[in-house]
C-alpha cells in the first residue's frame, strides 16, 4: 500500500520502520496555570501547530484514550496508542479482532476535532512489556539521528514506534520529509518506516 499526496494528507508506508516520550509536570495550587502555560510555551515555539491546535491534539488523545477505558471489551482485550497531530489521528498497537479494532476507530472519528484517522493496529494479541521497552529503544534512537543532522528540524517530527514500525508525523516540506525518512531508515531497529504526515509548501 502507498498512499502520497503533494498536499494534505500524506500516508506513505515503505518497505524498510515510535513511542512519544512524556514530560510530567508537577505543580499544586496557583502555579499549575502558569507551569503548564510555561510548558506549552516552551514546546510550541518550535512547533509549525497554533498553540490552539497543540492544546486540541493533546485533548484528542485525552478523550481517545478515556473512551477506549470505558469500554470493558477493549480494554481488557486491546493494546492502543493514540496519538493526534494537527487533527489526525494515528491509531497503533494490537487487537485479537477485526470488530474490536473497528470499534476504536469509531471512538476515534467521533471525538470533536478529529480530521481524520489511520488505524494502524496490528490484528493480533496484545504486545509484551518487553517488546514495547524496545520500541521505546528505537524511539530514542532515532529521535536522537534526526537531532544530529543538521538538515532537519527535528522538534518538527513526532516518533511513534511499534512493533519496529517507526510512524513519522508533522507538518514538514517534502525534502524535509524526505530527510528524515532517509535517516530514521537508517537507525538500526527500525524494521520500516511510515510517513504519516501533512505536506506544507
Amino acid at each position: 500500500m502507498k498512499i502520497c499526496k503533494t498536499a494534505g494528507v500524506a500516508l506513505c508506508l515503505l518497505g524498510v520502520p515510535v513511542i512519544q516520550g512524556c514530560v510530567g509536570v508537577v505543580a499544586t495550587g496557583a502555579t499549575t496555570t502558569a507551569v503548564t502555560s510555561a510548558a506549552t510555551t516552551a514546546v510550541t515555539a518550535q512547533d509549525r501547530r497554533t498553540p490552539g491546535t497543540f492544546i486540541d491534539d493533546a485533548l484528542i488523545e485525552l478523550k481517545v484514550i478515556e473512551a477506549i477505558g470505558k469500554d470493558a471489551g477493549l480494554s481488557s482485550q486491546t493494546h492502543v496508542s493514540v496519538t493526534s497531530f494537527n487533527g489526525l489521528v494515528l491509531l497503533t498497537g494490537e487487537a485479537p479482532g477485526e470488530s474490536l479494532r473497528t470499534r476504536i476507530t469509531e471512538i476515534a472519528r467521533n471525538i470533536a476535532k478529529v480530521r481524520g484517522v489511520q488505524n494502524e493496529i496490528a490484528l493480533m494479541a496484545p504486545s509484551t512489556l518487553l517488546a514495547r521497552a524496545g520500541d521505546a529503544v528505537v524511539t530514542g534512537k532515532v529521535k536522537v539521528a534526526l537531532f544530529q543532522d543538521k538538515e532537519v528540524n527535528a522538534t518538527q517530527v513526532k516518533v511513534v514506534t511499534e512493533r519496529g514500525a517507526v510512524y513519522l508525523m508533522g507538518l514538514l516540506k517534502q525534502d524535509e520529509a524526505d530527510r528524515a525518512t532517509e535517516i530514521t531508515r537508517r537507525v538500526a531497529g527500525v524494521q520500516r518506516v511510515v510517513k504519516v504526515m501533512e505536506y506544507i509548501e
